[in-house]
């Protein structure tokens, strides 16, 4: 397989698993480019790629825009709250006055779930979903797999555990559609209160002991309580949250193997993840930093290998 079998990546749920591979398989070779002394190809130099972000994000904003500056695209940024929509501009006029400056290809993270899918059946660009809602967020699984592929040399067959706010997660819906995909077996380990009550549908395994669920994982991933998307109190307290559910030196010196730690970040030190837990050898949360960029070069390239194909 050389091409996507889609046009935009719009969630982990609309893509096959050989989608996954010939995205991984292109990343590593981003990832040999992005550790060179000269950084950066012209694969997109003839490409204009428009970041829109009706949310806030620091880390996934500014991955996606250095993998589209080491590809030479050119770069539109957009800022939702300097904006028109504050006029009450809607989002496809808003996408189709930016598409009618002859951009390529839309990278858009957006509060409601769903809004990716809504784009695409209305404007002629490439859609990139940087996050929608508590929807998904299929770069992030992207990047977890990758990252998973990289330090234990596969996915298929490894036990992965996400472990914290499974309710208001994109990050945990991409990531069980990705390990699935991919052969890993999923379990989900949190209070009761933060699991989605179709959790089972979806081929999990809910596991409330967070002893138990390291003792059985291979990879453990560790999310931060979504505090902005909550609107009552889902626990007593932090402190009882961190008690029950966060991961510390002594719980992993109690387990009867060494696992591998990741976070998607932001952290919350000292509540899901101690410091000298995130900052230790089993801990790769800067390993999907740096990956992160080589698997949206990825993704982007490839998008815009299908752009240019259907210009031709």
């Amino acid at each position: 397989m050389s091409e996507l079998s889609v046009n935009h990546l719009l969630g982990i749920k609309y893509i096959t698993e050989a989608d996954i591979q010939l995205i991984f398989e292109t990343a590593d070779h981003f990832k040999e480019v992005i550790n060179r002394p000269i950084k950066k190809v012209p694969s997109l130099r003839d490409i204009t790629i428009a970041n829109l972000f009706f949310e806030n994000s620091t880390r996934t904003r500014l991955s996606f825009e250095l993998a589209e500056k080491r590809l030479s695209a050119d770069v539109v940024n957009f800022s939702a709250a300097s904006s028109s929509v504050k006029k009450g501009e809607t989002l496809v006029d808003t996408v189709n006055n930016i598409l009618s400056m002859k951009v390529d290809m839309v990278v858009m993270r957006h509060p409601n779930p769903g809004a990716g899918v809504f784009l695409s059946k209305h404007i002629n660009a490439s859609i990139v979903n940087a996050g929608d809602g508590a929807h998904e967020h299929p770069t992030q699984a992207l990047l977890d797999s990758y990252s998973i592929r990289e330090r234990l040399g596969d996915v298929a067959g490894k036990n992965v555990v996400i472990v914290g706010d499974i309710l208001h997660s994109r990050v945990a819906l991409s990531n069980i559609f990705a390990l699935q995909k991919l052969g890993a077996n999923v379990k989900v380990c949190g209070p009761k209160t933060l699991m989605p009550k179709y959790i089972e549908k979806l081929g999990v395994t809910f596991e409330p002991n967070l002893v138990n669920a390291l003792n059985w994982c291979d990879v453990a991933n560790m999310l931060r309580v979504q505090n902005e998307r909550m609107d009552i109190s889902y626990f007593p307290s932090t402190r009882e949250y961190t008690q029950q559910f966060g991961v510390n030196k002594k719980i992993l010196a109690s387990l009867d193997k060494e696992i591998v730690l990741m976070h998607p970040g932001p952290i919350n030190r000292g509540v899901e993840i101690t410091s000298d837990v995130a900052d230790s050898k089993q801990a790769i949360i800067l390993d999907q930093v740096e990956n992160g960029v080589a698997v949206r070069m990825a993704v982007l390239y490839l998008l815009a290998s299908k752009i240019k194909q259907y210009e031709n």
